[in-house]
């Protein structure tokens, strides 16, 4: 299986979780064990995509100004699962930050797999794809173990230029939130 075919497995999970969030009535029991799911399958899934995907097409000039965009996204939709965590938790109206989130990857993942995919197929051969899917599936189950700042700092780490990469990654934080 290439890359693209992991990636959209992914992504027809966390949208199949997020629809049926926010399709729960307000004050339903379940919302904060699929609101934990969510995050489950995002947070690798988003740390994984940036390490072996986009910062594979960002090595290539060719694909640069295709890809940067989607890290701002990750740090879109990551700031609004933070978000609908922390209105879970006080029991605050969590529904339209569900609803922005959903809106927000739908739009994410019809960007990549449509603009992105294109692009990379261009650029990697099949051995290539298959390889980063590999890699991907291998660094998916590390993430999910991983905390909220070990996770936020390497989505940091994703969007530095590689010279910074050491030092960002010398940083020991293993709290998980």
């Amino acid at each position: 299986m290439a890359i693209y075919e992991a990636l959209i497995k992914d992504h027809d999970k966390i949208k199949e979780l997020l629809n049926e969030l926010v399709m729960l009535d307000e004050g339903a029991d379940s919302h904060s064990e699929l609101i934990e799911q969510i995050r489950d399958e995002l947070i690798p899934h988003a740390r994984a995509e940036e390490s072996v995907f986009y910062n594979s097409l960002r090595s290539l000039d060719a694909a640069k100004d295709v890809v940067m965009p989607a890290y701002k996204e990750h740090l879109q939709a990551e700031t609004l699962l933070r978000t609908l965590q922390i209105k879970d938790k006080i029991d605050m109206d969590w529904k339209k930050t569900a609803n922005d989130l959903r809106d927000a990857l739908n739009h994410h993942i019809n960007e990549e797999e449509g603009r992105v995919f294109n692009v990379a197929q261009q650029l990697f051969t099949s051995e290539e794809a298959e390889m980063m899917e590999n890699a991907f599936e291998a660094l998916k189950p590390e993430i999910k173990e991983e905390g909220l700042m070990k996770t936020t700092l390497e989505l940091i780490t994703n969007l530095m230029p590689k010279r910074f990469v050491p030092a960002l990654k010398s940083i020991n934080l293993d709290a998980r939130i």
